[in-house]
């Protein structure tokens, strides 16, 4: 892997257009993945063209590694801002075939320090038996991992995905998402990952900007932004989900399941690909595949039982649910319960309780590894 990157990207810009109005001032030391969180129009692919340069109306400054983009009387073109940008529709040449659209890339890179070459970029991405093929003639994840490819070979400093699976069907999604996962391994580019997905956010993300009606609504890690309770129900209907950092323990091929410790209790998970016990990883979990028990249950189909105490009981207003948090070995899991339920059940904070996670939930979020 290459040498991992760690610079301040400073952004104080602002653009109005019609009734919305886009404000960003944050200042972030960029290592990793950071997700640009929000719903379908907030702003988000706004700000990515801003930082690459495709949208030159925007007032204020933007700066990166110490380098002016643009301020009231500097204005860098795209194409010097050390930027690798991947668009939703990855937008290949469609005169050039595959290996045509590298090879430009390649040839129109600035020279600099870092040096990812053409025969990494596709072996990485996998892509060497597509060298010779038409654009035209690929699939939705093979036009992507090429787009990814190209982009790489620009010898960006910071790479900037623009909702690569949006397009993409469920099939292709998870065709697309290891390399996804291997990229920041792999070539150590700090990147800036757009997408409404809050599976995508917990399997992809270290860091996380939500933004909201052109403006930061919260940043923090992953973990904690989406496991805040106050954005449960507010700024994206979207449902909590827990992040849970566990460790591989054993692969059992025939059943195509693995073992994976969390503390001191373990979960089944679908079969996890290119890692090995003792690896760490990361898994989501999304808050309606939790179901709750006050006593150990017996002879039910769910494998995975874990146990945990009951941190917080935060309702739903107008809603029939209450979010109920288990503080499960020191990870906070949610789990929707209804109302009538936890009155029945006498859920209340400080209660031992069995949090019971379906393994098919772990398959629906494209689990694997991730350093």
């Amino acid at each position: 892997m290459l040498e991992q990157s760690d610079k301040r990207l400073e952004i104080d810009t602002s653009l109005g257009f019609g009734k919305f109005n886009l404000e960003i001032q944050c200042e972030l030391s960029l290592q990793g993945v950071t997700g640009l969180f929000g719903p379908s129009g907030s702003g988000k692919t706004t700000l990515l063209r801003i930082l690459a340069g495709l949208e030159n109306r925007s007032k204020g400054s933007v700066s990166y590694g110490g380098v002016i983009w643009q301020d009231s009387t500097v204005f860098i073109a795209p194409h010097l801002r050390s930027v690798g940008y991947v668009f939703q529709d990855a937008r290949l040449f469609s005169h050039l075939d595959v290996e045509g659209n590298l090879r430009y890339a390649d040839r129109r890179k600035i020279p600099k320090n870092r040096l990812i070459t053409f025969s990494e970029a596709v072996s990485i991405l996998q892509i060497d038996s597509l060298l010779h093929r038409e654009t035209d003639s690929l699939s939705g994840g093979e036009r992507q991992r090429v787009a990814i490819a190209r982009s790489l070979l620009s010898q960006p400093e910071l790479l900037l995905l623009d909702e690569p699976l949006g397009a993409l069907d469920v099939v292709h999604k998870k065709e697309i998402f290891p390399y996804l996962q291997s990229l920041h391994r792999s070539f150590g580019i700090p990147t800036i990952y757009v997408s409404h997905s809050v599976t995508e956010m917990a399997q992809l993300a270290d860091n996380m900007i939500m933004i909201d009606s052109g403006r930061i609504n919260s940043i923090g890690s992953v973990s904690q932004v989406l496991g805040r309770e106050a954005l449960d129900w507010s700024v994206v209907p979207f449902e909590p989900v827990a992040i849970l950092s566990v460790k591989v323990v054993e692969d059992f091929p025939a059943l195509h399941l693995t073992r994976v410790a969390h503390g001191e209790q373990t979960l089944m998970v679908p079969s996890l690909k290119n890692v090995q016990p003792g690896d760490s990883i990361r898994l989501s979990v999304r808050a309606t595949d939790v179901v709750l028990a006050t006593s150990k249950p017996v002879d039910l189909s769910v494998r995975n039982v874990v146990l945990g105490q009951v941190k917080s009981v935060k309702t739903a207003p107008g809603t029939a649910f209450a979010t109920v948090t288990v503080d499960v070995d020191g990870t906070c899991i949610p789990s929707q319960v209804t109302l009538e339920a936890i009155d029945e059940l006498g859920i209340e904070t400080g209660l031992p309780i069995y949090a019971l996670i379906k393994t098919a939930t772990f398959d629906r979020s494209f689990s694997g590894g991730l350093s």
